[in-house]
C-alpha cells in the first residue's frame, strides 16, 4: 500500500545578513523564525520541505549561512531551487544535500523521490535579471526526467510561474515564455502540481492539464494591484506557506497556512453536548 506524502512549501524568504532589513523595513529574519517554529509544530511532520527560490536577498555567502541557521530546526529533508535573487554557486555550497546533483550545465536542477512521489526541481534563473528563462537544454532535461519518473505522481518546482498573474510589474519580470513548457507538461498527465514562487502570494492557474500554484512569502507579500502602470509594491499582509498532501485514494490536495497570532482552536461543541 502506498503511503501518504505531505510536502511543505516555502518561498521567497529573502534572508539578509544578521541584523539587516530587506527593503528598508522588513525583518525577514524574525518572520522566517516564526515560520520555522510553526512548521516544527506540525503533526504529522512533513515528509519534505521545498523552497521555491529567493532563499536570500542578495546572493551572498553570509546570507546563505544565516538562512541555513534559521532553517536548522526543521529536521526533515529540504530541497531548494534558485530564484532571481539567488546565486547558483553560493546556493549549492550552502545546501549541497538539497541540490544534490550538478546537471553538467551549471543549472541547479535535479530529481529525487519523496515516498512514492517524484520531485523534479527545474532552474528558471537568468543571472542578473528579475525574469526567468527555460532554454532548450533545461526543457530537454525536464522531458527526460519526466519520462524516467512515469508513472509515479510528480511535483515540479520552479521559481517563476509559467503564467501571467495580471500584476503588471511582476509579469514584466516573469518567465520569458512558457509556450515550449506547456506541451511537455501535457504529455505527462502524472504531473500533479507545478509549485512556484516569485509572486509572494497564492495564485492558482490551470497549465498543461495540471495546476500551477504560487506560494506566499513567510514575510512580505506583493501588492495585489491589477492597475496598469502600478508601481512595484509590497504589503505586510499576514504571511504564510503551503502544504501539499498526496494520497493514493484522494490524489493531490493543496492547503494554505497563514502565520500570525490568533485565538483557538476552539471546539464547536463541548463533549457530550447536543449540536444546535
Amino acid at each position: 500500500m502506498l503511503a501518504d506524502v505531505l510536502i511543505c512549501q516555502l518561498s521567497d524568504l529573502h534572508v539578509r545578513r544578521p541584523g539587516e532589513l530587506a527593503y528598508r523595513r522588513v525583518d525577514t529574519e524574525s518572520y522566517v523564525r516564526r515560520c520555522v517554529s510553526d512548521i516544527a509544530r506540525l503533526e504529522p511532520r512533513p515528509d519534505a520541505i521545498v523552497i521555491t527560490g529567493d532563499l536570500v536577498d542578495r546572493g551572498s555567502e553570509e546570507e546563505y549561512a544565516h538562512a541555513r541557521t534559521l532553517l536548522a530546526p526543521l529536521a526533515v529533508p529540504i530541497y531548494v531551487i534558485p530564484g532571481n535573487h539567488d546565486d547558483r554557486a553560493a546556493l549549492r555550497r550552502a545546501f549541497p544535500d538539497a541540490a544534490p546533483v550538478d546537471d553538467g550545465a551549471g543549472f541547479v536542477q535535479y530529481a529525487t523521490s519523496v515516498g512514492p512521489m517524484r520531485l523534479i526541481a527545474l532552474d528558471t534563473l537568468l543571472p542578473g535579471e528579475g525574469g526567468g528563462r527555460l532554454c532548450e537544454a533545461r526543457l530537454a532535461w525536464l522531458e527526460e526526467a519526466l519520462v524516467y519518473a512515469s508513472p509515479a505522481p510528480v511535483v515540479i518546482l520552479m521559481h517563476h510561474p509559467p503564467f501571467a498573474t495580471g500584476i503588471e510589474y511582476m509579469d514584466v519580470v516573469g518567465l520569458e515564455t512558457a509556450h515550449p513548457l506547456e506541451p511537455i507538461i501535457r504529455r505527462h498527465p502524472n504531473v500533479e502540481r507545478i509549485l512556484c514562487g516569485h509572486v509572494h502570494r497564492t495564485i492558482v492557474q490551470r497549465f498543461g492539464g495540471t495546476l500551477a500554484v504560487t506560494c506566499p512569502s513567510p514575510a512580505h507579500q506583493v501588492a495585489l494591484d491589477f492597475a496598469a502602470g502600478a508601481p512595484a509594491s509590497f504589503v505586510m499582509e499576514p504571511p504564510g506557506y503551503l502544504l501539499h498532501r498526496w494520497s493514493e485514494g484522494e490524489g493531490f490536495t493543496t492547503y494554505a497556512a497563514v502565520l500570525g497570532d490568533y485565538d483557538g482552536p476552539y471546539r464547536f461543541y463541548e463533549p457530550g453536548a447536543t449540536p444546535g
